[in-house]
């Protein structure tokens, strides 16, 4: 290795973390500097996971999709979250 490759460290990838809540897109305009698509992944599911924690009782069926985007605009993975209560 060169002495130039061992100085400059490797940029760290941006992922885009978008949500669309069946009605309204909410696109990420600036970010996370995250290390990997896994790190991308675990940052997207704490995101749907605060997001289902602060639901509330339903009219009707609640769907909700996160996408995640790298610095390229490519969509690398899409969680889907859907909240319905059917009476019994």
């Amino acid at each position: 290795m060169r002495a130039q490759e061992l100085a400059e460290p490797k940029p760290v990838p941006r992922y885009f973390i978008d949500l669309h809540d069946g009605a309204n897109l909410v696109r990420d305009h600036k970010g996370f500097d995250l290390p990997d698509l896994a790190a991308a992944r675990a940052q997207a599911v704490r995101m749907m996971t605060r997001l289902a924690q602060g639901l509330a009782d339903p009219l009707e069926r609640q769907d909700y999709v996160i996408a995640v985007r790298d610095d390229q605009g490519a969509v690398r993975l899409r969680l889907r979250l859907s909240y319905d209560v059917e009476p019994g």
